[in-house]
């Protein structure tokens, strides 16, 4: 979605176009509603001097009228309530869904500039406000506006000299009612902000929750937490005040108003320019619009944080998704898994080059490993192959295909990756393997034996169907690798990638692990980041990665030969691992 496309108040109204039946009979309701208030207001005016006469059989009939009236505008407020909050909650829920696809779509440079809490936020909070202020506009902000053109119309009809006063009025309103807002939206993005790194801070600590207290430095961030929620605090109370001022003013203008109409009203009375009962439905009428006028206001500020919401959702909307040459795809159904990459660049930010130069040839059904220091670029070369980013300069060819011009859904079916922080949905064991692809129980149970997970799930209370419980809570470190392992191969990978899968466990899970490993790598491609070099000697082949350079090629003993950088690490972690 571009800037021109981007979600305003005017795309999502016009968003509303398939719920035009529902919106034609809840606007039938609310003119209903609307009519109402005019003629309540004249029998107002005929029930005033009915009192002061002492007359009881008028009274009485003016009062079953008006109750006759109470009914059917109640009636028409309940049907124009109900019915337009339908389409109201369909926008909410198209709108949420709506950018939750943008989000999955969006390039993964953009996702990682924020925290999983802002974007959670964002998605749930954020667009909750914009559904409140869209369920607002057309449920109580559209009549209002109405009311008091229909009741102001009905002033103007019974006195339009004393209607002038009323008018001279407006503007002042107005006018106060937009300068709030202005500061209304201001503080509106303040305390938005505030809360999003609130709920960035709350998703962090509850993650590092082990962390924090094997440090035991729960001080700390219980400081860090009350030091953001104190800003927040602050930040919000500055709205809330904003929006506490504007009501006592703009209520004391309304006021002032009132008794102005009062006094020429008394004047126009005693002239006989007006009859006490013209002048009793147009007082009552007046004071039908400071409901409205109340509603509007309050409506305007929501509208000015809705606006503030809008513009944090914008934000998803109008950063790049990832690229798609539907003309120039190419639909490969398999592959060999052949890749070469030919004098690739890239870097993530301008004059600092993370990948330089990069040639490197890995052959169908070849075991490739890359080693080197943290930050070298390995981790990179694999978001290269998944097409989370694009080269900078040069190309990547898998069986002789542009990477680029490969259709990019097909070719991450042909490629797994087994990575070496595992995540795993909550769910059970079956649905984690299948991760949401069509499959048989026969092909889940066939991958996790290949992972070497059959067993223990097997043993499992309730097997395959046995619960993950979030962050994998109720399995060991190494069970949830394997099941990762299966999920990776369940679709049958030509290419597989390995970032250092086993570098966070402990020697028996290892082995567990390095055996499903073994059987998953046959008749693949496979790339392997690796850190610990005694698990990469069987490779066909090992790339050295330094500054982002490939400086040495080659298998294990060639390497060690050579006695080159490649050498020296596998001598300092000998050294290391024998002390």
């Amino acid at each position: 979605m571009n800037k021109k496309n981007k979600i305003n108040f005017t795309y999502l109204i016009r968003r509303l176009k398939g719920h035009i039946p529902v919106l034609i009979m809840g606007g039938i309701s609310m003119l209903v509603y609307v009519s109402c208030w005019p003629l309540l207001a004249w029998l107002a005016g005929k029930l005033i001097p009915a009192i002061g006469q002492g007359n009881t059989s008028q009274v009485l009939k003016v009062i079953v009228q008006a109750l006759l009236v109470f009914i059917i505008q109640k009636i028409a407020q309940y049907l124009q309530d109900s019915l337009l909050a339908k389409p109201s909650l369909a926008l909410s829920q198209d709108l949420r869904t709506t950018l939750f696809r943008k989000l999955q779509k969006t390039n993964i440079l953009f996702i990682e500039k924020f925290s999983s809490g802002d974007i959670a936020y964002r998605l749930t909070e954020d667009v909750d406000r914009v559904g409140e202020v869209i369920y607002k506009t057309i449920q109580d902000t559209t009549p209002s506006v109405f009311q008091l053109l229909v009741v102001f119309g009905y002033m103007i009809f019974i006195d339009w000299n004393l209607s002038l006063a009323t008018i001279i009025l407006a503007p002042i309103i107005a006018l106060l009612v937009s300068d709030f807002g202005a500061r209304v939206l201001k503080a509106a993005e303040q305390s938005q902000s505030k809360i999003s790194s609130l709920a960035g801070l709350l998703s962090e600590a509850i993650q590092g929750l082990p962390m924090v207290k094997a440090f035991a430095v729960e001080e700390w961030l219980q400081k860090n937490f009350d030091k953001q929620v104190n800003l927040h605090k602050k930040a919000k109370y500055r709205m809330l005040r904003l929006v506490a001022l504007q009501h006592p003013i703009v209520g004391l203008i309304e006021i002032i108003g009132i008794l102005t109409i009062l006094a020429i009203g008394t004047y126009r009375i005693q002239t006989g320019d007006i009859s006490n009962e013209e002048f009793g439905s147009y007082f009552t009428a007046l004071l039908m619009l400071i409901d409205p006028i109340s509603h509007i206001t309050t409506n305007y500020n929501e509208l000015k944080q809705g606006q503030a919401s809008l513009k944090r959702l914008n934000e998803i909307t109008i950063n790049p998704i990832e690229i798609s040459n539907s003309k120039q795809e190419i639909h490969p159904k398999n592959i060999n898994g052949e890749i070469v990459f030919s004098n690739v660049f890239f870097s993530y930010i301008a004059n600092n080059q993370v990948l330089n130069n990069i040639n490197l040839k890995i052959g169908k059904g070849e075991i490739v490993a890359l080693v080197g220091p943290s930050g070298a670029g390995k981790s990179t070369i694999f978001s290269l192959i998944l097409k989370f980013i694009e080269p900078s300069q040069g190309n990547i060819f898998i069986d002789g295909y542009n990477l680029n011009k490969i259709n990019t859904k097909i070719l991450r079916n042909l490629i797994a990756i087994v990575p070496q922080k595992t995540f795993i949905f909550s769910g059970t064991i079956s649905e984690a393997i299948k991760f949401g692809r069509p499959t048989s129980k026969d092909k889940i149970i066939k991958a996790a034996k290949i992972a070497n997970a059959h067993n223990f799930i097997e043993q499992l209370p309730d097997g395959y169907e046995t619960f993950i419980e979030e962050r994998g809570a109720n399995l060991s470190g190494g069970q949830l690798q394997r099941i990762s392992i299966a999920r990776a191969i369940l679709g049958d990978p030509t290419i597989l990638l390995l970032d250092e899968a086993t570098s966070a466990l402990d020697v028996e899970a290892e082995a567990s692990v390095q055996k499903g490993l073994k059987q998953a790598m046959d008749n693949r491609t496979v790339l392997v980041i690796a850190h610990r070099l005694s698990t990469v000697q069987n490779a066909n082949k090992i790339a050295v990665i330094e500054s982002g350079k490939v400086s040495e090629v080659g298998n294990h003993n060639d390497l060690i030969k050579q006695k080159g950088r490649y050498k020296d690490f596998f001598d300092k972690q000998f050294i290391s691992s024998n002390l």
